[in-house]
């Protein structure tokens, strides 16, 4: 006779794997962050891989489009690894003149496939590159902002920890407070997201700002209001990486699906581990970029 696993234990052991799994996936993810640049590199390049591969495999299996996946995924890492050298002050920007030699090549396999519909295959191949390739590539903007080529951990990090934060803020309060406030956010994509939620992730990334900012003081030379500038900064990634959670949940209310994949055990997929990241990232870097000497 088989034993029968109760629904107590069983739910100890999805919370023991989302547990250690999201303790191995923070360990090694800031750890590259920290131990330099090629780590840094390595890390953010596999993740673009992984994260296309996934969108890919959504789009294919839900018969959305039809995708190379192949060529997608080596398309998306050559951008990630083209910007990472242009942004450390390697090469000069001929190294994307391949990438668009890619894009080149989606639009044109096209007339040659004889599939039903082209356009929707093209839409998706470079959506892909838009949501996905492009933010984890720009994220070497913040990589080696303002240091004339020198890596930096400091800005990536702060926006993966101020989208930690936000998430950890904006479910405290939401869980805490939502039945005496119960605005909902975004309850025809989200129903959980509310309005206290939301204020709540904003609040504690202001506080973890300014934490940032006396932590780092000696980064902030070049800024005349580091302080104000901080927590633009973390508002911008709070506000963006709230939105970016939404896109997603979108696109699972679309196809029907609680979670975009499998990768991490309890986690969901990888584009939940950065759906947030992918609107953050753009976001910080036209931040960074435009308002910093204001």
């Amino acid at each position: 006779m088989r034993n029968k696993t109760s629904p107590t234990k069983t739910a100890m052991n999805n919370l023991t794997k989302r547990l250690l799994s999201g303790i191995a996936y923070v360990v090694v993810f800031i750890g590259c962050i920290v131990y330099g640049q090629e780590s840094f590199c390595i890390l953010f390049a596999v993740t673009t891989a992984l994260a296309l591969n996934e969108y890919n495999d959504l789009i294919i299996t839900h018969k959305l489009g039809i995708v190379n996946n192949t060529v997608s995924i080596i398309s998306g890492v050559y951008l990630f690894l083209a910007t990472y050298c242009i942004a450390a002050g390697v090469t000069s920007p001929v190294i994307f003149l391949p990438y668009l030699l890619s894009l080149l090549f989606m639009l044109t396999s096209e007339l040659y496939m004889k599939r039903p519909d082209p356009i929707a295959n093209w839409a998706y191949s470079f959506s892909g590159q838009i949501y996905i390739a492009l933010p984890f590539s720009l994220l070497n903007l913040l990589a080696f902002y303002g240091n004339n080529g020198i890596y930096t951990y400091t800005v990536p990090l702060a926006v993966f920890i101020f989208i930690w934060v936000n998430d950890t803020g904006a479910y405290c309060f939401g869980s805490l407070l939502h039945k005496k406030i119960p605005y909902k956010l975004f309850e025809r994509i989200s129903p959980n997201k509310s309005w206290i939620g939301f204020f709540g992730g904003v609040a504690m990334v202001l506080a973890a700002a300014c934490i940032h900012c006396l932590v780092y003081s000696s980064i902030n030379s070049d800024i005349r209001h580091p302080l104000l500038h901080w927590m633009g900064f973390g508002l911008v990634v709070a506000v963006f990486g709230t939105w970016g959670d939404l896109v997603e949940s979108l696109l699972k209310r679309k196809l029907g699906i609680k979670d975009s994949g499998r990768f991490l055990p309890g986690h969901g997929g990888v584009l939940a581990r950065f759906d947030s990241a992918l609107l953050a990232i753009p976001a910080s870097v036209i931040y960074l970029y435009a308002f910093h000497f204001i």
